[in-house]
């Protein structure tokens, strides 16, 4: 090998980025269809022509050196380069195909963009979608995920984002409830009520409120408290109290009159409002399958009701 042509070492260097990924020299052979020795003398190889030491070997598993660690970043950005410059392949093609990974929160994907992907997948027949359902915040640059979404208040730094939709939170309630218990005219009123929460740590017995320039947490309380929108949502329907909503979540209840909200004047703030952003590292070549799905998404967007 010419150690002077760093196009030689390409392969080598992209074996040694699929074993840190794997974890060992067996996991990667596996992967790459090959030997673990095959894999072992391709690594050995790359550390002989950058003559330092990539990888500390023991019986029980594989460390990164400092050098190892540097370099591994860098074959992990070739191997992300080399994916784009393939991925261009689709550019012109007239027909999108292969999957579309998308991360995003639990109750936005089940009941906003899950209702959608029966209309695409029938209109892109070559094209996969898995949806990857989670509220925690997914690595874009580590993880196997195209385009992620998040309710934030700006694109986190090193990513680029586009807005989708406002995302409110309402204080909502049966009318069988209010009629029981009566109607909160003020936030204040909520510590007399029965409210159902998230309850996922203190602060979501906290309720915030801001009308203008006047905002104000009250300390609510009840006897049933779910970390699902959803479950919460029956909750109201059942009169168990005024339930903290998505608008998503509760606009089907709104429209039959089965939920009222009420606080109307005063705008409920959660951790979860804010604008949904379609979220994607900045650098990244956004396939034709990734562009119909975003367009796709963005027009079942717009035709809901504000």
């Amino acid at each position: 090998m010419n150690i002077n042509n760093p196009l030689d070492s390409l392969p080598d260097m992209a074996v040694f980025a699929r074993v840190v990924d794997a974890g060992s020299f067996s996991g990667a052979a596996r992967q790459l269809g090959t030997t673990p020795s095959a894999v072992s003398r391709q690594v050995a190889r790359l550390e002989a022509v950058l003559r330092v030491r990539l990888l500390e070997r023991t019986t029980r598993k594989l460390r990164l050196t400092d050098a190892g660690a540097a370099a591994y970043t860098r074959c992990q950005a070739m191997v992300s380069a080399a994916r784009e410059v393939l991925a261009l392949s689709d550019t012109n093609t007239a027909t999108p195909r292969g999957l579309v990974r998308v991360s995003m929160p639990k109750a936005f994907g089940r009941l906003v963009v899950h209702p959608m992907m029966a209309s695409f997948l029938q209109q892109y027949p070559e094209v996969d979608v898995q949806l990857v359902i989670t509220d925690r915040t997914v690595d874009l640059f580590e993880e196997a995920i195209d385009l992620a979404i998040r309710i934030t208040d700006a694109p986190p730094p090193g990513l680029a984002g586009r807005p989708l939709q406002r995302i409110r939170h309402l204080a909502c309630a049966s009318p069988r409830y209010l009629a029981t218990h009566g109607t909160p005219r003020h936030p204040q009123d909520l510590a007399q009520h029965s409210c159902l929460s998230l309850g996922e740590d203190e602060r979501d017995r906290h309720w915030r409120f801001q009308r203008g320039a006047d905002t104000l947490s009250v300390k609510v309380r009840g006897r049933y408290v779910a970390n699902h929108s959803e479950v919460r949502l029956e909750g109201a329907l059942n009169a168990l109290g005024i339930a903290s909503l998505p608008e998503f979540t509760a606009r089907a209840s709104l429209a039959t009159g089965e939920l009222v909200t009420v606080l109307e004047d005063w705008e409920h703030l959660t951790d979860y409002s804010g604008m949904a952003w379609l979220l994607y590292p900045p650098n990244r070549f956004l396939a034709s399958k990734l562009r119909v799905w975003i367009d796709h998404v963005v027009a079942g967007l717009e035709r809901m009701p504000s």
